[in-house]
């Protein structure tokens, strides 16, 4: 089976603020990884903990067993296009405001069936 795969392209979060949960459980199972994530408050976390769970469900859906035991091969966040937004300033000046999105993706690696 090899890889699985799931990912959540165009989430209205930047990027910066869930990469340091990618890094955390990059490496865990994913029961890990869940319980790792589950105790932090951050939405970056929430996010996260939703890819993870549809990786297990995509790869439960292939006919992996033992899908908590999976182990998180890839964690990644990459940034994603941006609403630009213009604020007007002081003395006609104008500010750029940027709506960040990212693009999540997680790899678990599933064990070939005999």
């Amino acid at each position: 089976m090899g890889q699985v795969r799931a990912t959540h392209r165009f989430a209205r979060i930047s990027a910066t603020k869930v990469r340091p949960f990618a890094d955390l459980v990059r490496g865990m199972t994913t029961s890990e990884g869940l319980d790792s994530l589950k105790y932090h408050p951050n939405r970056g976390a929430r996010f996260l903990e939703k890819v993870i769970k549809s990786a297990v469900a995509n790869a439960e859906d292939k006919g992996a067993r033992n899908v908590e035991g999976l182990k998180i091969t890839e964690a990644r966040v990459d940034g994603g296009p941006m609403f630009k937004r213009i604020q007007p300033r002081a003395r006609g000046m104008a500010y750029t405001i940027r709506r960040r999105m990212s693009h999540i993706h997680i790899a678990i690696e599933a064990p070939e069936l005999p």
